[in-house]
């Protein structure tokens, strides 16, 4: 077996199932009562860490390449980076469903326009009010078109300088995201820790 084989054949596929880890994790947690009494805030908390991990893993592909000389490792860096893009959409997803949409009055239904615009004017509100929904809506405004234009045809159509430019975003993503998680940590928790029992400030 080639090193390309190896790699699409057998790393890849254990990269990305290994990447799936946390989301089946949390999955598995709320069906069997394995969360803290606080599931929102486990969920959101959680979601919004893993964000932040995966950034700085796609972040840390080209140092780490540089340093060890392996250089198919790039070719790992795509799928991180789309990682990062799908839990920070499921994490502002959660935050929509469970916080906004869950606490709004349906007087025509569930399924309905008006419920549609109710819904958009409190995010949008929230998103205006609440400095670190404010931030969390950024990143995952600044992730959306790295993860629209990370394919090789977006890249040909761009150009490589041009595409480059655009996805210096990630560093300016990964700082919000920090800056995000940290104050909806702090939010949630007057100390400053998660509420779900991590009482190391490494964890926050």
């Amino acid at each position: 077996m080639s090193s390309t084989q190896l790699i699409r054949f057998v790393l890849k596929p254990i990269a990305f199932v290994a990447a799936l880890g946390p989301v089946a994790w949390l999955v598995w947690a709320g069906l069997t009562g394995n969360l803290s009494v606080d599931p929102l805030a486990d969920l959101t908390n959680e979601t919004g860490l893993w964000t932040l991990r995966f950034i700085c893993i796609t972040l840390a592909v080209t140092p780490v390449r540089r340093l060890t000389g392996w250089n198919e490792l790039i070719r790992f860096r795509r799928m991180i980076g789309l990682f990062a893009f799908f839990y920070g959409s499921l994490h502002f997803l959660i935050y929509v469903i469970a916080d906004r949409f869950a606490g709004l009055d349906f007087p025509d239904g569930f399924v309905a326009w008006s419920t549609v615009m109710n819904l958009a004017k409190s995010v949008a509100s929230d998103v205006y009010k609440r400095p670190f929904i404010t931030i969390g809506f950024t990143t995952l405004m600044l992730l959306l078109p790295l993860a629209v234009t990370s394919t090789a045809g977006w890249i040909r159509r761009l150009g490589g300088k041009q595409w480059q430019t655009l996805h210096r975003l990630i560093y300016v993503a990964g700082e919000r995201t920090r800056q995000g998680v940290q104050k909806e940590l702090q939010h949630r928790s007057p100390s400053g820790h998660r509420s779900s029992g991590c009482s190391s400030p490494r964890c926050c």
